[in-house]
Parts: C-alpha cells; sequence; structure tokens
C-alpha cells in the first residue's frame, strides 16, 4: 500500500472537484444572491490543494487492487470535507460538522439535509447541493477517468471498487471507453428529464436541479416540500419515469440506446419492475382500504400515483416525496419500511442492498428448503442462463450479514446518542441505505438539522460506507491491507 499513490489520485480529483465548483459559481453570478465570492473561494481553496497535493506526489507504476480501495473511500472523504466549503464560506451552514453532513449526504446520493427552509437559500448553493449529487450518482472516480485518460493506470480496479453492484459490467474493452459510455447515457437521460419537466411547466433552474437530482437517486430538491411542491401529476409521473430508469442497470441503457432491448431478458430486471410495481399496489390498496384517500376515480388516481411514486422513490433510494408517508395506515407505512432494504439494480445509481442480492438471496432460501426435501438432489441457481457460483453466494450473503449489522450498529448508536427508538431505526436505515428520508422525526416533513454533531458524524459514516457498498470502506481497518505487498 503507497499512500503517495493514493494521494496523487485524490489529489488530482481535488483539483476536478474545485473546478466543478466554479460551475455553481457561474450560476451563483446569473442570480446574484450573494454567494458568489463563497463559492469562487471555495474553489480556488479546493483546486489549489489538489494541485499542490497532485504535484508532490508523482509516481511511477500501477495502482494495486488494494490501493484503488483506498483512493475510492478516501477520494469520497475529501470530497464531501471540501465539497462543505461552498456551505461554510457563503455562511449557509455554521459548523463543519453540520456542513460535512450535507456535503456527504449530496456526494453519496443520501439526500438527507439538515436545512429547515431549503427555498431561502441563494441558488448558487441549492445548484452545488444538486450537483454534488450528480456527481456521486455516476461516481465521481469513474468521471475522472473518463475526461482523464492517462489516469487510466490502474483503472479496472478503481473502477471495480466504485462502480454500484456485485459486478460491473464492461461494455468495453477499456476502462476509460467504458466510463465515457456510461456518462454519455447518464447526461442524455439527465437532459430528457430536465426537458420534458421544462415541457411540464417547470423553469430552467428547478427543471435542472431536480434532474441532476432524480438521475443520481439523490433526492435534494430546492423546495422546502419536494416534489409535493409541484401539484402536476404530469410532472410526478415524468419524476417517477426517470427515478426508475435510474435504479436500472445502465449497461442495459447503453444497449438500448444501441438498438438492443434486453430489459425484458435480464432476471434482474424483471425482479426489480415487479418488486416496485406490486409495492406500489399494495400500497394504493392499502391506503384506499384504510381510507387515507377517498374512493373516487380522482381518489383512486392519487392513491395510485402516490403509491407509485413512493415505492419507485423509496425503492430506488432517490428519496423525493409527493406525500407525507407517515399519515399512511400502518400496513402502507410497512411497505415502505421493507423498501428501505431493497435498492435498485446492480450497475445503476442506486443504493441499497441492490435487488440482485435481494432476488439470490431468495433463490438460496428456497433452494435451502429444497434440500431438505431431496437430500440428494443437485440444485443450481441461476441467473438468467448463467449459474451462480458458490463463491458469489457466500459474497451476497456476507454482504447481506454485514449491511444488516451496520444497520443495526448504527440504530444503537444513535439510540445512545439520545435519540427515539423509530427515529433511530429510520435514520440509519436511511442513511446507510442512501435513502434520505426515514422515519419518525427524520420523517418526509422533517429534516437532520436537530441532531447532535455526534450523532450527525454517524449517520456520515453510514452513508459513506452505504455508498460504496460497504467492502470497499472496512477492508481499510483490515490490518493486511496496510501490509507491504
Amino acid at each position: 500500500m503507497s499512500l503517495r499513490r493514493i494521494l496523487n489520485v485524490v489529489g488530482l480529483l481535488q483539483v476536478f472537484m474545485g473546478l466543478s465548483m466554479v460551475l455553481a459559481g457561474l450560476v451563483s453570478l446569473f442570480y446574484r444572491d450573494g454567494d458568489t465570492v463563497g463559492i469562487f473561494l471555495a474553489s480556488v481553496l479546493t483546486s489549489a490543494v489538489g494541485l499542490v497535493t497532485y504535484r508532490r506526489t508523482r509516481f511511477k507504476g500501477d495502482i494495486l487492487p488494494r490501493e484503488g480501495f483506498a483512493i475510492v473511500t478516501l477520494a469520497w472523504t475529501a470530497a464531501a470535507f471540501f465539497g462543505a466549503l461552498p456551505f461554510l464560506f457563503t455562511g449557509t451552514i455554521q459548523g463543519f460538522i453540520p456542513a460535512w453532513f450535507e456535503s456527504m449526504s449530496g456526494f453519496s446520493t443520501t439526500g438527507a439535509t439538515i436545512f429547515t427552509d431549503i427555498e431561502a437559500l441563494p441558488h448558487g448553493v441549492l445548484f452545488w447541493r444538486s450537483f454534488t449529487q450528480w456527481l456521486g450518482g455516476m461516481g465521481i472516480i469513474v468521471l475522472a477517468i473518463a475526461i482523464l485518460p492517462y489516469l487510466g493506470v490502474g483503472g479496472m480496479q478503481l473502477f471495480k471498487a466504485e462502480v454500484p453492484g456485485p459486478t460491473p459490467e464492461r461494455l468495453r474493452p477499456r476502462i476509460t471507453q467504458t466510463a465515457k459510455l456510461l456518462w454519455l447515457v447518464y447526461l442524455g437521460l439527465t437532459a430528457l428529464e430536465a426537458l420534458l419537466l421544462m415541457l411540464g411547466g417547470m423553469d430552467l433552474f428547478d427543471a435542472s436541479t431536480h434532474s441532476l437530482a432524480t438521475m443520481a437517486t439523490g433526492g435534494f430538491s430546492p423546495k422546502n416540500a419536494s416534489i409535493a411542491h409541484f401539484e402536476s401529476p404530469y410532472i410526478h409521473y415524468v419524476i417517477i419515469l426517470f427515478m426508475y430508469l435510474a435504479g436500472v442497470n445502465f449497461a442495459l441503457h447503453f444497449k438500448a440506446a444501441a438498438g438492443r432491448l434486453d430489459y425484458f431478458k435480464d432476471h434482474e430486471w424483471r425482479f426489480y419492475t415487479g418488486l416496485l410495481l406490486g409495492a406500489a399496489v399494495l400500497l394504493m390498496v392499502l391506503n384506499l382500504a384504510g381510507g387515507s384517500y377517498p374512493l373516487s376515480l380522482a381518489g383512486v388516481e392519487h392513491a395510485l400515483r402516490d403509491g407509485l411514486f413512493q415505492s419507485v422513490s423509496i425503492g430506488t433510494t432517490t428519496g423525493f416525496v409527493t406525500a407525507d408517508y407517515e399519515l399512511w395506515v400502518p400496513g402502507a407505512i410497512m411497505v415502505l419500511f421493507i423498501l428501505f432494504f431493497t435498492g435498485g439494480m446492480a450497475g445503476s445509481t442506486g443504493g441499497g442492498p441492490k435487488a440482485v442480492r435481494i432476488l439470490l438471496l431468495l433463490q438460496q432460501t428456497a433452494k435451502e428448503m429444497r434440500k431438505h426435501l431431496h437430500p440428494r438432489a443437485v440444485l443450481l441457481i441461476r441467473v438468467g442462463r448463467r449459474v451462480v457460483k458458490e463463491d458469489v453466494l457466500a459474497n451476497v450473503l456476507g454482504f447481506v450479514i454485514l449491511y444488516a449489522l451496520l444497520f443495526i450498529a448504527g440504530a444503537t448508536a444513535l439510540a445512545l446518542l439520545g435519540v427515539d427508538f423509530v427515529t433511530a431505526l429510520g435514520a440509519s436505515a436511511a442513511t446507510v441505505g442512501n435513502i434520505g428520508p426515514g422515519l419518525g422525526a427524520v420523517g418526509p416533513t422533517d429534516n437532520y438539522g436537530w441532531m447532535s454533531d455526534s450523532a450527525l458524524v454517524v449517520m456520515s459514516f453510514l452513508m459513506l460506507v452505504g455508498r460504496l457498498e460497504i467492502y470497499t470502506v472496512l477492508l481499510l481497518f483490515h490490518p493486511e491491507t496496510w501490509r507491504k505487498a
């Protein structure tokens, strides 16, 4: 493990991060909200620190796989650290820990916020919040490889450590080409959503910020009421569609753009789609039966739309809301809480355990039950035509166990810090799953601003570990990681 190599790449990424702040500075300059100087100052400082670090740590040779894990983790931590500077330098957040929490929530695409009056924030800061999610959505590491080809040394190690899901799919032989193609699809879908939202009556700023947050499955909105601010069913359905698309494996989107519609052939896609649709219908039925919506044509449509919106939003870990789901019947709340532990497809921008892991876990459970009935039978688990190897199943089981333990540990830590039981469970599930809104005092109409700095640190760690799929971060705490090869 070479700290010099790690700092070199992290420094270069911070240069890119500082340059990214320029875009937010230009937005603030256009709206003249008084936050321009603070954002540009943050940009200069971030770029300068990154450039000095990069120039003083140049190296020759390849990046080792375990160094790739360290680079991803430290790059995300550094991004959150420097991403907090625009909040601090503009005076919109007082105190480093809350600012770091907001920044980590952005880059991890969680969408949990400390702000109580979001609409009072200047436009440059609002844009930066959404832009951090867009950068974090597909990954600042992948983006850096795409636009800085000479960083391609050891690129596959970085890509494997960062891209969501158990096994990232290489669309082209070289990692640089893969990253470019993924970002091209990502950018195209973001632009298309913004266009459709403007056709529905949103102005350019709202359409842009909501599109950035949607495709990242992030959930930051420049409106206090989130998507409930907009009463247009058209806008709701457009965002439902793109939240759903953001939760789909981007390899499938790329194939579709190339003329190969492989969605229906993909078993994970069928499971992911069926799960969200089934949850939406169940939510509608439960809410209509429980009296949350009137039994009329308009009431049924509203219940279906809200059920579909919240099932897709929570299931893909986006976190937008169109209704206060804590006012729904208990059965509907439980359905949503179950969705807290699903997530999007592998290779998507969604967080959570991922649909493929849930699918494999269910298949493994069914296999064990059948083995009790047929002890001598040779039973295989398949995803499509591919037989899933035992080591993959072991990896899935280990991940799910670690995920559950992390959720329990997070909830316990919050409870020890004085957070009530329901809120502790909701906050832990919402942060480790990168969802945003939880239950209790951090529900869909609440925020995290009332929590202590200690609680914010706990949840920031949960967001980081959840975003990088646990192993990437926890491996840094393993002694063998730091031994010389």
